[in-house]
């Protein structure tokens, strides 16, 4: 069994190499990590994921730009090539259905996508409805597809107002969904004032929110 200390050496060397979009270093840092006894499924979202977080971060900060997020993904692929065959098919389970998107006059997409590829690691089939997305779309989907949470994200104080009607369009359209809000000017305080189920404010806990609403639902 792997030891704290060596495990969170493996993990770091995993977030690094993604967020200085080593493939190398990602493919090394797998390969001895899986060889000392650490676990497919915390390498990929302790490691690996938690690397594409601070990717995101840089790009929101515009530190980063397109040419190093698509250098960044290429790391990342590299590392859940090895990893994913190595989780077995009844380890992570289907655990409920979510529609993404980003609200209309936003193209600030880069956090969503994470979030995606986080949902999507972690048991989650997502619906991508992309950026710039009118209100009325989310309630349509939502109806079309039988989604059991709708995640809605915002990264302007300008845009993150619409939040608070969608939600109310779900809430007559579809009572059952559960809402799911993020994105830079989002909070908690905001999240329960818009009527949302739930707040994520950042790719990983939004994962946890999602898995703590499918557990309201059963």
């Amino acid at each position: 069994m792997i030891s704290t200390e060596k495990e969170k050496y493996f993990l770091d060397r995993l977030a690094k190499g993604v967020v200085e979009f080593n493939e190398e270093e990602v493919r090394a840092a797998v390969e001895e990590g899986l060889a000392n006894g650490l676990d497919p499924q915390k390498a990929i979202f302790e490691g690996l994921l938690v690397g594409m977080q601070k990717v995101g971060e840089l790009y929101e900060k515009l530190e980063y730009f397109v040419p190093e997020l698509l250098m960044c993904s290429d790391a990342l692929n590299v590392g859940l090539d090895i990893l994913k065959p190595l989780i077995k098919p009844g380890e992570v389970a289907i655990r409920g259905k979510v529609l993404l998107g980003v609200v209309q006059g936003d193209v600030h997409d880069i956090g969503k996508n994470i979030v995606k590829m986080m949902l999507e690691t972690g048991g989650f089939e997502v619906c991508d409805l992309g950026h710039d997305v009118p209100s009325d779309r989310f309630v349509e989907e939502q109806l079309r597809t039988g989604s059991d949470i709708v995640a809605i994200s915002a990264m302007m104080t300008t845009t993150m107002m619409q939040m608070k009607g969608i939600i109310k369009e779900l809430r007559n359209a579809a009572p059952q969904a559960k809402v799911l809000i993020g994105g830079a000017p989002v909070t908690e305080a905001i999240a329960k004032l818009f009527g949302a189920d739930g707040y994520g404010k950042d790719a990983s806990h939004a994962l946890k929110e999602a898995i703590r609403l499918m557990s309201l639902n059963n």
